[in-house]
């Protein structure tokens, strides 16, 4: 053969490797570089209808959503962790009085602030939780101390306040999280309760009181730079819950899961449910083992599994790829979405 025509099949051959589709790794790669960090919130899931919202109301619940995702947002654009961002959105709903979580839990029916919370990393597995603490200001920075700092997965009651305190967690009085709204609620329902009782009739733990008090979950799942994804969620419960009550918010794959796999997501609604259908995990499972997409897995899980169950609430989820979703079968949920070019969407009713 000659060396021109030697030269010229092998210049041939290099431009066809060179174009051949990328696999394995490479994709992986290429798959980060388009959609390189993404996150969205959630603050809660319910009966929540414009026709009852102030437009006070309205523009206050939606500058929190924006502080918060912006925080997160921050954190990820400036190549931080998907868990710090995690915490660090969660942190500023916490602090607002406007969610059930943090300083704006409701009240349970012995008239306390009892906080339940949850995080996991999706590269590692790892997880942790905490349920009925009163003293711990940032219940999800308990969590995530769980998980770092101890072999434990979950930590409860007096003993998790106590670990709070031994690692330097911020500490506050009861008093701290009184919310004069919230305790208008919790006595409204237990007055209704009573006149009930004092007419012989059935009392209904989950009357339609009850069920309308327990949405303002929050949450937050977030993809970052490097391709980890991370969840997390906090909650006060359920106004006038009883006998340390615990829904699904500190239970990892019902309130809370994230698999650099498949997903992150976090969950808002009626805890019990969640907790018995494990929302969070299933629609981790549907994505690894049916190959469904996340947007079709959310739909399966909220609309047709929960609803059959009877359960009502929402998720908000990202995917490996940085697809972002919020699913919900109620008439509302305070919710906002931030992708890496910076574009929010910032929602609160079905119909947004």
């Amino acid at each position: 053969m000659k060396k021109g025509t030697l030269l010229n099949v092998c210049l041939a051959l290099l431009f066809l490797c060179c174009n051949q589709p990328k696999t394995g790794d490479e994709n992986l790669l290429n798959r980060q570089n388009i959609n390189t960090f993404s996150i969205i919130i959630h603050g809660g899931a319910g009966t929540i209808l414009k026709k009852n919202m102030t437009a006070e109301k309205e523009a206050a619940y939606k500058a929190k959503l924006e502080e918060a995702i912006r925080t997160g947002f921050d954190i990820l654009k400036n190549g931080g962790s998907s868990l710090d961002a995690v915490e660090k959105t969660i942190n500023i709903m916490e602090d607002s009085p406007l969610f059930n979580a943090g300083k704006g839990a409701v009240f349970t029916h012995d008239e306390a602030n009892e906080h339940d919370a949850s995080i996991m990393d999706g590269k590692t597995l790892n997880a942790g939780a905490s349920a009925g603490t009163t003293m711990v200001k940032n219940p999800i920075n308990l969590a995530r101390a769980v998980m770092e700092k101890s072999p434990h997965v979950m930590l409860s009651g007096t003993g998790a306040d106590t670990f709070a305190e031994e690692h330097g967690l911020s500490i506050v009085t009861p008093d701290y999280f009184y919310n004069e709204r919230r305790f208008k609620s919790l006595q409204s329902i237990k007055d209704k309760e009573k006149t009930e009782l004092d007419h012989d009739t059935k009392v209904s733990f989950y009357d339609d009181d009850i069920k309308n008090s327990k949405f303002g979950t929050v949450g937050c799942v977030a993809l970052d730079k490097n391709g980890n994804l991370a969840a997390g969620t906090s909650t006060g419960g359920m106004t006038n819950k009883r006998w340390g009550r615990i829904g699904d918010s500190p239970i990892i794959g019902a309130g809370t899961y994230a698999n650099n796999n498949t997903c992150a997501v976090s969950s808002t609604g009626w805890g019990e449910y969640f907790i018995r259908a494990m929302v969070a995990y299933d629609i981790s499972a549907l994505m690894e083992y049916k190959g469904m997409s996340l947007k079709a897995a959310a739909h399966e899980v909220i609309q047709n599994k929960l609803t059959r169950l009877g359960g009502a609430g929402g998720i908000v989820a990202i995917d490996k790829d940085g697809n972002m979703v919020s699913e919900f079968n109620t008439t509302g949920m305070y919710r906002a979405t931030m992708n890496e070019k910076g574009e929010m969407n910032v929602e609160i009713y079905k119909e947004d």
